[in-house]
């Protein structure tokens, strides 16, 4: 999906990181909530308290899951889930656009 209709955004932006990591909220009629951020390379760990689907829209990025030793790559077009009250680490090689939805 390359749009989303009928939602409302959050104009404040969620700004991490001394600004290398930006979103917006976005959420749905349903209740359900996502964020469209971009981050700039650098190496990031986040915290989660839902779990979280985040999807690479463009960018190429290594991720390191919660409970793995390896890193996986990933590249725009690509996704990787995040368990809720986690911690992982990203390293952004390549300015990096996404979507990151909570479950419940």
């Amino acid at each position: 999906m390359s749009e989303f209709n009928n939602v409302s955004v959050v104009k404040k932006a969620n700004v991490y990181f001394g600004g290398n990591v930006s979103s917006r909220t976005i959420r749905f009629a349903d209740g359900s909530v996502k964020t469209l951020g971009f981050m700039l390379p650098g190496e990031y760990t986040f915290n989660t308290a839902d779990p979280e689907i985040m999807e690479i829209i463009d960018g190429d990025l290594d991720v390191l899951l919660p409970g793995s030793e390896n890193w996986l790559t990933i590249t725009g077009g690509q996704s990787f889930d995040v368990p809720a009250n986690a911690k992982f680490t990203v390293n952004i090689k390549t300015a990096t656009d996404y979507c990151c939805s909570f479950l419940k």
